[in-house]
């Protein structure tokens, strides 16, 4: 299992279409993958999971990856955040 904090840093927050960005990549892993925030935790597969959270600018979440591509997830979704200025790692 892998764990990675985020805090989101585009001035917008994370919106449907960078959510639905993220959820696409989620949905090509094999592990299982959570977001967790504001005490809630969601499928990040799932679209109105994702948009649940409300993702606002300076928000802290945290990435929960477990399963056999766990590290190429992992990855993929940090490489994600921080080039489309999205998120940074806490």
């Amino acid at each position: 299992m892998i764990e990675k904090t985020f805090v989101v840093t585009t001035k917008l927050g994370i919106h449907a279409r960078p959510a639905l960005e993220l959820v696409n990549i989620a949905a090509k892993s094999k592990s299982d993958i959570k977001v967790s925030s504001n005490n809630q935790k969601v499928d990040m597969k799932s679209i109105m999971g994702l948009m649940s959270l409300g993702m606002y600018n300076g928000q802290h979440f945290t990435l929960i990856i477990e399963g056999e591509d766990e590290k190429e997830t992992i990855n993929s979704l940090t490489k994600h955040l921080i080039d489309n200025n999205l998120a940074n790692i806490i």
